[in-house]
């Protein structure tokens, strides 16, 4: 006969998704900082450990643990990462939608406002290997996103022929105030960068995912960033970026992240106002300083756009 221990649950699995378990990412032992010296104690670090006491001692998992049980069925497909199983970033998003400010509310997936077209979803174009990076249309890595700005490299870039071949036709298909983020080898997937007008003529690697408000959608670009980078928002990304071998990686589990809906365009406008201003003022500081630029020609300033790269190829070949 085979034994069972007492905490055993038929048609169930026991998942403890702690932070640490006693060794750190090269095999060494974890020690718990002391936070007011920052110092390592002489304790280890093992919040696992803790859970399969709990467990051990028949207590049951309570809101704020880090430890649950799942029912499965024999034979059911079951995602085998312990971290989707964290239901604290949807209760910290219910809580969210439970204050007054979002009274008459409603939420949706990202995958729900694709299905429904609200939004689109795209991938990158591609990664041209390093030797066709050369030319005058630039090349966006995922280090490339970065404090909510696409920052163009002008040691990046590939001719107009191989930009042609990995958009697919004469164009990238961005447009201005699209929404990109990396998806793939990044510690930053899920934070979004808005891509500004003059900055659309741009090879972007594989790994990203571009996001657009419909024009029939209740809510544009700027309200979808403003609604992306609210911290119950953000922090579901956690339970849905993976480790692809040694890499991080969320692949179409980002269409289960869950952002507010409001009821009327109105509120989606009034909620996004301070996006939409700073991006849209900071637009025509930009192009003013650009205009003044191009008037004189005594500075050599890199602003990041597309006639920029196209002006540091001009003198590569010329010099």
């Amino acid at each position: 006969m085979v034994h069972k221990p007492a905490w055993f649950r038929d048609g169930e699995v026991f998942v403890s998704y702690a932070p640490t378990c006693g060794i750190n990412k090269d095999g060494e032992e974890l020690y718990v900082v002391d936070p007011e010296t920052g110092q390592r104690t002489d304790v280890i670090d093992d919040r696992m450990a803790d859970d399969v006491d709990r467990l051990l001692a028949g207590l049951s998992p309570s809101a704020e643990d880090t430890r649950q049980w799942i029912s499965r069925s024999h034979g059911e497909p079951f995602t085998a990462v312990p971290v989707y199983f964290d239901e604290r970033p949807q209760r910290e998003f219910e809580a969210l939608l439970e204050g007054d400010e979002f009274e008459g509310w409603s939420s949706a997936s990202l995958g729900e406002l694709t299905t429904k077209r609200w939004v689109r979803a795209s991938a990158g174009h591609g990664s041209p290997s390093a030797d066709l990076r050369t030319g005058e249309v630039p090349y966006i890595k995922v280090s490339d996103i970065r404090a909510g700005l696409v920052n163009i490299n002008p040691s990046n870039r590939v001719s107009s022929v191989v930009a042609e071949r990995f958009w697919g036709g004469l164009d990238s298909g961005l447009q201005a105030w699209d929404l990109i983020t990396p998806i793939r080898t990044s510690k930053n997937i899920g934070e979004f960068a808005v891509l500004m007008p003059g900055q659309e003529r741009v090879v972007l690697t594989k790994e990203m995912l571009v996001l657009r408000a419909a024009d029939d959608a209740p809510f544009d670009n700027f309200y979808l960033l403003w609604a992306m980078t609210l911290k119950a928002v953000r922090r579901q990304w956690g339970r849905v970026i993976f480790m692809q071998t040694n890499r991080e990686d969320v692949g179409p589990r980002y269409r289960e992240i869950k952002i507010p809906i409001p009821p009327t365009p109105d509120l989606a406008r009034a909620a996004s106002q301070a996006f939409r201003t700073y991006y849209t003022e900071s637009q025509k500081i930009r192009e003013a300083f650009l205009t003044y630029l191009a008037e004189d020609d005594r500075h050599h300033v890199f602003l990041s756009s597309v006639e920029a790269v196209e002006e540091a190829a001009e003198e590569d070949s010329e010099a």
